[in-house]
């Protein structure tokens, strides 16, 4: 059986605005062998399925620096460190970076971001009967143009990888499971 490794002590190298990293020194349960891990401490994370009455997701293209790519995402974003609640904060990211208000925002699901590095979760939150209501507030560092979406076109846009970030397939993943009434909420 798979046992959780002992930390025996870490060691921050370093705070980048975004996520601190830290070295994690642990024994194994099997060697009993010390090892180092790298950590980037994060906030959690947010990702929105706002679906407009008609049955469109309002999705956001962007540029992402990582992939030197314009991605087709969903509305979302990273937790203030004052926030506590996915579901408030979700609500604020897709009204500041497309405008759109909606309601019975409610939790679909919860992942962690990628456990082999990360410390963090990324939740999903759904936002029905969503409407332009606001003009943009975009961060500094953001630039967006919304999109609206057929849901029956999410699969195809996923098979034929226009969208391709793992956080937001996942985050449709959820809402095809409550679609399909797998997922509970």
């Amino acid at each position: 059986m798979i046992q959780p490794w002992k930390k025996i002590r870490s060691k921050l190298l370093g705070d980048f605005r975004i996520f601190k990293l830290r070295s994690d020194f642990k024994i194994s349960p099997r060697t009993g062998k010390e090892h180092d891990f790298f950590v980037l401490d994060s906030v959690n994370w947010v990702n929105v399925i706002a679906l407009t009455p008609d049955k469109q997701i309002v999705m956001v293209e962007q540029y992402r620096h990582g992939s030197n790519t314009v991605e087709l995402e969903i509305p979302g974003g990273m937790m203030d460190a004052s926030e506590t609640d996915p579901v408030k904060t979700a609500v604020r990211e897709l009204r500041e970076e497309t405008g759109y208000e909606g309601e019975n925002a409610r939790l679909l699901g919860k992942i962690h971001s990628n456990p082999a590095i990360l410390n963090n979760f990324t939740y999903t939150v759904l936002v029905e009967n969503c409407q332009l209501k606001h003009s943009v507030e975009f961060d500094h560092g953001e630039d967006l143009i919304t999109r609206l979406v057929p849901v029956s076109e999410i699969p195809k846009l996923v098979a034929d990888e226009k969208i391709g970030h793992s956080l937001v397939v996942v985050a449709l993943y959820h809402f095809d499971l409550w679609q399909r009434g797998i997922k509970k909420i």
